[in-house]
C-alpha cells in the first residue's frame, strides 16, 4: 500500500476529512476513488470509497464512505489514505517515489557498503537522501545529483554513489 494523504482532522462540513497530500498526483482525489484508510501502525486498515472532494485552505477535504459525523471524522486524524502499488501512476524514466528510494542500500562505487536510505529531504536545490550507516554513527547526507548518484536500481533494492570529497 501506497500513503497519498495524510488525515489532519474533520472539516466543517459533516463527515468531511482534511486531507494533506502525500503525492505528486493531488488531482486524483476524485469522487469515486477508493482508499484504504489506516492508522498510526494499522497497515490493515478498511476500504472507503471518496463520495465528494472539497477544497479547504488549499487541501482536499473529502467526504469518505461511513464517515458520516464529525465524531466518525475526528476519530480518524493521523490517519492516512492509501491506495495499492500497482494503481501508482509509473514516472518518466530516471525519476523514482520517495517509497521506492528509502530502504535502498547504498554502496560507493568501490564497493564500500555505507548503509540504507531511511528518508528523502526536499531541498531548494536538490533532493538529499539521507542514509543510516551500516555499522552506526551519523548519518551520511547524499546529494540526490547525477554527478553523485551513478545508479539506482530498484529491482536489486541498492543505490551506488561517487562521493565528493569529504562526503563519507
Amino acid at each position: 500500500m501506497i500513503a497519498i494523504g495524510y488525515i489532519k482532522g474533520p472539516h466543517g462540513v459533516r463527515g468531511h476529512v482534511r486531507v494533506q497530500p502525500l503525492t505528486d498526483f493531488p488531482d486524483r482525489f476524485v469522487a469515486g476513488l477508493e482508499v484504504i484508510i489506516t492508522s498510526a501502525g494499522d497497515e490493515g486498515g478498511r476500504t472507503c470509497t471518496v463520495e465528494d472532494v472539497t477544497t479547504s485552505k488549499g487541501c482536499p477535504a473529502v467526504k469518505l464512505s461511513g464517515v458520516e459525523t464529525r465524531d466518525d471524522a475526528e476519530r480518524l486524524r493521523g490517519g492516512y489514505l492509501k491506495i495499492p502499488r500497482a494503481e501508482v501512476p509509473p514516472l518518466p524514466e530516471g525519476r523514482f517515489y520517495v517509497f521506492d528510494i528509502v530502504g535502498l542500500d547504498v554502496s560507493t562505487t568501490d564497493g564500500r557498503l555505507l548503509g540504507k536510505v531511511s528518508d528523502v529531504l526536499h531541498t531548494g536545490a536538490n533532493d538529499v537522501y539521507v542514509v543510516k550507516p551500516a555499522g552506526g554513527g551519523r548519518d551520511i547526507l547524499i546529494p540526490a545529483i547525477k554527478s553523485v548518484v551513478t545508479l539506482i536500481d530498484l529491482r536489486s533494492r541498492r543505490m551506488v554513489i561517487e562521493p565528493l570529497e569529504g562526503l563519507v
